[in-house]
């Protein structure tokens, strides 16, 4: 065992950790926020699982999600989607359940779906809706919401293009949304995708985020950036190169 490594074991922070995780941690040089290029060679290097881990990125942002117009919340289709296998449900009638059939959409109704989901039936990921049917849709509002489920007209996932928006749910649309301490977090793929399909993916959630800064926000907008897999520890990236790898800087 290096002597970083021993040094990191006798660190309290690190006494819930197993020995993997200690070497990793170890790795990542302190206080240094990571070029984008550099924090993606170094998580496939700190990244130890032997499962396909989930890549994730946390943006602090400088908002007070407490003001409405200080929210950052959006959708974006990443290019190389996230790696996961995506159950739609659409909520539609007569020509637009068909086209949300044609589409690929796993599960397609109307009333019929309403009553499953009223007795406790959540075998889907997203929902969708076409808007005539938000009326009925707010049945199960108070069930739908908690889980994230709750259909958006914000979000595309209210709309009478099915086809369009059941396409996009397949190859990976992810949803972004500021928590109360004014951080991100989105899985951006998996660690079998490679650095540079995941650096694309991240540069694509970036300039999404970028865009959706709120007029009222004042001073500096991302504060800090931190990559990781699912088990491994966390790497900062450098803010300023967040900004030129989503072509603003």
């Amino acid at each position: 065992m290096s002597e970083v490594v021993k040094d990191l074991t006798k660190n309290k922070r690190m006494g819930s950790h197993g020995k993997k995780y200690v070497e990793a941690f170890g790795k990542i040089e302190l206080g240094k926020r990571y070029l984008v290029q550099e924090a993606f060679a170094l998580l496939a290097d700190v990244s130890y699982a032997k499962f396909d881990e989930t890549v994730d990125v946390a943006f602090n942002l400088g908002v007070d999600p407490k003001h409405a117009d200080q929210m950052v919340r959006g959708a974006v289709v990443l290019p190389h989607g996230i790696g996961k296998t995506v159950r739609v449900a659409v909520l539609a009638k007569g020509e637009k359940a068909r086209e949300a059939t044609a589409a690929g959409s796993d599960f397609v109704g109307a009333e019929d779906l309403i009553e499953k989901i009223q007795g406790g039936w959540f075998e889907f990921d997203k929902m969708i809706a076409t808007p005539d049917m938000m009326v009925a849709v707010s049945k199960i509002g108070k069930i739908l919401g908690p889980r994230g489920l709750m259909p958006n007209p914000k979000l595309g996932t209210v709309t009478f293009d099915v086809a369009k928006a059941v396409k996009e749910q397949k190859l990976g649309k992810v949803e972004y949304r500021t928590e109360k301490t004014g951080i991100i977090h989105v899985a951006i793929g998996k660690k079998s995708f490679g650095p540079e399909k995941l650096k694309q993916n991240f540069a694509t959630l970036a300039a999404v985020i970028l865009k959706a800064k709120p007029p009222t926000s004042k001073g500096t907008y991302i504060r800090n950036v931190t990559l990781s897999s699912t088990m491994s520890p966390g790497i900062g990236v450098d803010p300023l190169d967040v900004l030129s790898a989503a072509g603003v800087a």
